[in-house]
């Protein structure tokens, strides 16, 4: 590729740099901004045809943007916003322009590096809105479950209380509103045999429970965004790296919080499950427990639930008990 654009978008702007002959263009996020900047691109001779465009990975607001880029059809490359700051070094004030211009000299720096990324897939947006919809709602729920509990011991109240009688309202709306959200979920899930079948083979391992399966295939892009379950895990943030400086500092192996902790947290529990329920995880987990914390156990038992997800997906099997494959 020869230009290397950056780009900041906003909710209703999008600045788009091009670092090497020091360029900018300020557009509107909206299909009138996109003319806009395919004209600023023919007036300085911008062939899209050779542009790599280098953009933060928002969570939403390069959606748009995005679906310019793949109609056009223009490279581009999402990159997580913590990647692009610790790799400019010592930098002074900001302005959305400013990061523009950092994130094209990105690019320029990481030319050889970066992979364009593959096509927008609506359906991984769709399932993480949707499961992210739903965890607000349960959140909201168990909340107001808290406050009834307390309500009713502190002031010895009943149900016709109207404090009592709004929160349980909420509460019964609320799970009409989740069944909804799941009934939804897993009908985009199962509008895809090769989707429906990996999410079969990972609810069959014992400890992987629907709503992790749903999360595991809406971040994984249905198992196809990362290479092997050590990458994802690194993602989820089970793995402990190494934390030492010469001789004096010796620190002890953890992981980092650099991860997605939505899904760490969710796997906690199926860890909890699976060693309750799975006889290979629990002897595993006592066995740890005589030297190690309970908390690393958990950790090490995570990893193991998420390295058979990616060795089943990847056979295509179905989880088998006390399995052994023949030599």
């Amino acid at each position: 590729m020869e230009f290397f654009l950056g780009v900041d978008v906003s909710k209703k702007t999008v600045d788009i740099c091009w670092a090497e002959q020091n360029l900018f263009v300020k557009i509107d996020n909206n299909s009138s901004g996109f003319r806009k900047f395919r004209k600023w691109c023919k007036e300085n001779s911008i062939n899209l045809q050779e542009v790599f465009i280098v953009l933060e990975h928002t969570g939403g607001y390069e959606y748009r943007f995005m679906q310019f880029c793949e109609s056009q059809p223009i490279a581009y490359k999402r990159v997580p916003v913590l990647e692009i700051k610790q790799s400019m070094g010592m930098c002074r004030g900001k302005s959305d322009k400013a990061d523009a211009f950092r994130i094209s000299r990105y690019g320029e720096e990481k030319a050889k590096k970066l992979q364009p990324d593959g096509p927008l897939d609506n359906r991984f947006l769709s399932l993480k809105q949707l499961l992210s919809l739903r965890k607000k709602l349960v959140r909201e729920s168990a909340g107001y479950k808290n406050a009834v509990g307390e309500r009713r011991h502190m002031y010895q109240v009943d149900d016709t209380d109207i404090l009592i009688r709004i929160s349980l309202e909420k509460i019964k709306a609320n799970a009409k509103y989740t069944r909804e959200i799941e009934g939804e979920v897993l009908a985009l899930i199962k509008s895809d045999e090769s989707m429906y079948l990996n999410y079969r083979i990972i609810t069959s391992i014992k400890g992987i429970g629907p709503v992790n399966g749903w999360m595991t295939i809406a971040y994984t892009e249905n198992f196809t965004s990362f290479p092997d379950g050590r990458h994802y895990a690194v993602y989820v943030g089970v793995i402990p790296f190494e934390h030492t400086s010469g001789t004096s500092k010796r620190g002890r192996r953890r992981t980092s919080n650099l991860a997605n902790k939505e899904l760490k947290q969710e796997l906690n529990q199926e860890a909890k499950i699976a060693i309750q329920h799975d006889p290979e995880l629990k002897g595993y987990a006592e066995r740890k427990l005589k030297y190690k914390e309970y908390g690393l156990v958990l950790n090490n038992v995570k990893f193991k639930l998420i390295l058979r997800m990616f060795s089943l997906v990847k056979r295509q099997e179905m989880y088998v008990e006390n399995y052994r494959r023949a030599a």
